[in-house]
């Protein structure tokens, strides 16, 4: 039996013991939280706040509690335990996310146009998501499938929205450390509490988090030049004066200062590059949130944000040294410098009634500029062939683009049981791009680009809410991306621009409550189809260049992905907590052209055609406490063709131990236990002179890592 088939048989007795697992008892669903069940979950990131049980909607939301209990520092730590979620390497940290198989792998060429949107307490960070660490967070949901009534051409595959910490109106605080291997140590701190005299209450909390890294690299002798240096600072403000009127302020500052030398010509942990890269992302950003509700049955909401990102990223383009490429001379290095800021402003009117038809009416407005320098220098020279090259190309770009929307929502009832809700977005993109490319010996090129596209999606949903506890629902949403550009020296001028795309999302759930509240199992069915997607390939141009790989967005005819989602609490005892989750998922997309060439057909990149976790936490009232996390993934392609190559199923396992008081908490934490390889990002390229044959070069995830934390609180 192959492993595709083992996958499946599993997938379906999973599946099948969920359902029985889930099966009434004949115990309702209780309406209260009474001891020993599971706590109710509000999900935010929505036009109006509604439990996770009546969201029509595939979602999954990690509570502070998981984070802490599964998570270590960053969001690629408790990633594997949402269904049909991935990330694409590349990076030091995860940047680039695929929600049911659609997202980006990398952003090298054009301008930002995410499918997946990220958003860090109302900012937007799509596409920067190294600014995702851990500390203080209090909660991060994701909603899979468009969410374009709300967040419109940025969330066409699903929304992963970071929500920090709010304030407290008693005073207290923590102080945190962690130490452990690979030079890893970190420490941080909270403070929160009221101010009287403003009726507000703040939180102020800070991290810094250092590693030494996971690769050796044997030229220069160091082990630290893929390290990670991260600070954290967050502060929050909330402001209550009465008569209906609230203010919430955010402000976060993420400084990522992490080496990248991450890929060996081996593909193994010991690098042989002369010149290691770098991964730097400094983000800053603040939102403003006020509400209103002083008038009869309206409530009104302004939202206002601010981003600022400098990106500094660069890496060894032959991942090599002149000693390992003698007699030949093979040096490249590329190193792009982006400096990104954005700007919203919202506005919604909602009505408050509880009874009847509720309204909800809304305008956005959001723009994005980004400037970016991207260098490229190289030198070839073969003597054996007598053959000799010179790059010394730099880019240097200008882009804004504008978003403004207009939306609305209806919600309403069917008899005592049944809700609906309806909602429509319209949206205009523009966008202005102007760039100049020189290059040693050649003369100076440009390009100029403004497309503008004129956007709509929305949704309409049906919840129906069973007797004896949770709710069946049912929705049809539609999403949409704007189109674009690329940049890429060499490309026909009927390749320089794509189209938008849209895409129809069709779904059936069921979310059951049983057993006295201990138990909660969920379950989707979607079927995606996508009209005119936006797919990236590439391919090197010259042979002896590997900064002349280039990468190359277009339109293909069409696509579909559909799947399964499943998702299981259980509190078995007082003392022990399960969960499950699982996906089965399936992509193609259809008529592909590249180059005149029909591409043959075939599934999405970085989209497994399974995905797993399982989870079992026990804690006794004294304070000792141990958890336990496996989670597994499928193969998936690498790339779009001329990339054959894909990744290998593997299956994590992660422990923790510890002892919880009031006041402290100590634990011990292995992750990766078994030292398991595994990919988190491939290329398929020549590299290695003089005959640069195709082959495969992967960047690995973490090894086993371990370490000691400690949380005293006051």
């Amino acid at each position: 039996m192959d492993s595709v088939t083992t996958a499946r048989a599993g997938f379906w007795a999973l599946c099948a013991s969920l359902f029985l697992l889930a099966a009434p008892s004949g115990a309702n669903g209780a309406t209260g939280r009474r001891r020993g069940e599971l706590r109710e979950v509000i999900v935010t990131a929505t036009l109006r706040p509604l439990t996770d049980a009546e969201l029509p909607a595939s979602v999954t939301v990690l509570g502070a509690h998981t984070l802490r209990a599964a998570g270590q520092q960053q969001f690629e730590d408790v990633l594997p335990l949402v269904p049909d979620l991935n990330w694409s390497g590349d990076t030091s940290r995860p940047r680039y996310f695929q929600i049911r198989g659609i997202g980006e792998l990398e952003q090298y060429q054009g301008a930002p146009n995410p499918s997946v949107g990220f958003l860090i307490d109302d900012i937007d960070f799509s596409g920067l998501g190294g600014a995702a660490t851990l500390f203080d967070v209090d909660r991060i949901e994701v909603l899979r499938g468009p969410q374009a009534t709300l967040y419109g051409a940025s969330a066409l595959a699903g929304l992963i929205y970071v929500k920090s910490a709010a304030p407290s109106e008693t005073f207290g605080g923590r102080a945190e450390l962690d130490v452990g291997d690979y030079g890893m140590r970190a420490v941080g701190a909270v403070i929160t509490g009221p101010v009287a005299a403003w009726d507000s209450a703040f939180r102020l909390a800070a991290q810094h988090y250092a590693s030494d890294g996971f690769y050796r690299n044997a030229f220069l002798g160091r082990r630290n030049t893929d390290n990670r240096d991260e600070t954290t600072v967050r502060a929050r403000w909330r402001y209550r004066p009465g008569g209906g009127f609230g203010l919430d302020l955010s402000v976060l500052h993420v400084a990522l200062n992490n080496g990248y030398d991450a890929w060996a010509i081996d593909n193994s942990r010991t690098t042989q590059s002369d010149r290691p890269g770098e991964d730097v992302q400094h983000s800053t950003g603040l939102s403003l949130r006020g509400t209103y509700r002083g008038w009869r049955d309206v409530a009104l909401t302004a939202i206002s944000t601010y981003a600022d990102t400098l990106v500094g990223y660069g890496y060894d383009g032959d991942w090599g040294n002149p000693v390992l490429w003698a007699p030949y001379t093979y040096d490249y290095t590329e190193f792009q410098a982006r400096h990104r800021s954005t700007r919203s402003l919202e506005l919604r009117l909602a009505s408050t009634r509880t009874r009847g038809v509720s309204w909800l009416v809304g305008v956005y407005a959001f723009e994005l500029r980004e400037a970016l320098g991207d260098t490229n220098l190289g030198d070839y020279v073969d003597p054996i062939a007598g053959y000799s090259s010179i790059t010394r190309s730099v880019l240097t770009s200008h882009y804004r683009s504008r978003n403004g929307a207009l939306y609305g929502q209806l919600d309403g009832g069917l008899g005592s049981h049944a809700r609906w809700s309806i909602g429509v977005r319209g949206e205009r993109h523009t966008a202005q791009y102007g760039d100049l490319t020189t290059n040693l010996g050649a003369p100076a090129t440009t390009n100029a680009f403004d497309p503008a596209d004129s956007l709509w999606g929305g949704h309409l949903s049906i919840d129906y809410r069973l007797d004896r506890g949770g709710h069946v629902y049912a929705i049809a949403s539609r999403g949409y991306k704007a189109g674009g550009f690329n940049l890429s020296q060499g490309l026909a001028a009927d390749q320089r621009l794509f189209g938008p795309e849209s895409l129809w999302n069709y779904e059936i759930g069921h979310k059951l409550e049983t057993a006295g509240g201990r138990l909660q199992a969920d379950t989707a069915l979607f079927y995606m189809v996508r009209n005119r997607p936006q797919l990236k390939t590439g391919a090197q141009l010259v042979a002896n260049d590997p900064n002349t790989f280039v990468f190359y967005t277009g339109n293909a005819r069409s696509g579909y992905d559909y799947g399964i989602e499943n998702t299981l609490r259980w509190r078995a005892t007082a003392r022990w907590t399960l969960g499950a989750s699982l996906a089965w998922l399936q992509t193609r997309y259809q008529g592909f052209v590249q180059n005149g060439v029909a591409l043959p057909d075939r599934p999405l990149a970085h989209a497994p055609d399974w995905q797993a976790a399982l989870n079992a936490e026990w804690r006794d009232p004294r304070g000792p406490y141990a958890r336990l996390d496996l989670t597994g993934m499928g193969g998936f392609y690498y790339d779009l063709p001329p990339n054959p190559t894909r990744s290998h199923p593997y299956g994590l396992m992660n422990v923790k131990l510890g002892w919880a008081g009031a006041r402290y908490d100590v634990n011990a934490w292995v992750r990766n236990a078994l030292d398991r390889n595994y990919t988190v990002r491939g290329f398929y390229f020549g590299d290695e002179p003089p005959d640069f044959p195709n082959k495969l070069y992967t960047q690995l995830g973490d090894p086993r890592t371990w370490g000691v934390h400690v949380t005293m609180r006051y």
